[in-house]
């Protein structure tokens, strides 16, 4: 019997000290960076994007890779990439954790709406903030140490 499943992960985790390194001029860069790194995991990118201090992804991981193990190689292989580029000059590195909030199929172009919009986002919206608002929208408990 064969196996089935989809596991649309939304993954969300910032620079470190939420410190503003991203350099818009160059996201696209880093986003390829990022798209290829998910491809040679064998696994699919649906969405990234992300403003000067944090990212979004929405992928599908691959069933034989566990979701933290990708999660500490993207943010070590980018930060090794983000360093070496000489185009993030001010980046320090990834801050601790991450937020990883599953989604069905149906949700699918909802959530890339979402990605897809968050410079429009974050006019108005503090990263802390928005990620308080996903977290709670998802039912996940928040720990204040995590927000400065």
């Amino acid at each position: 019997m064969s196996s089935y499943r989809q596991i649309l992960y939304h993954l969300v985790f910032r620079t470190k000290y939420s410190y503003k390194t991203l350099n818009p001029i160059y996201a696209k860069e880093l986003f390829a960076y990022v798209s290829g790194y998910v491809k040679n995991k064998n696994c699919v990118l649906y969405r990234i994007n992300g403003v000067e201090n944090h990212l979004h992804i929405l992928c599908d991981l691959h069933p034989s890779i566990a979701l933290a193990d990708f999660i500490r190689d993207l943010k070590t292989s980018t930060s090794i990439w983000l360093k070496q580029s000489g185009k993030f000059p001010d980046f320090q590195g990834w801050a601790e954790g991450y937020a990883a909030l599953t989604y069905g199929w149906r949700d699918k172009e909802r959530i890339v709406s979402y990605i897809k919009n968050q410079q429009e986002h974050h006019k108005n919206l503090s990263f802390e903030d928005e990620l308080k608002k996903l977290l709670l929208e998802n039912g996940v408990s928040i720990n204040e140490n995590f927000f400065p």
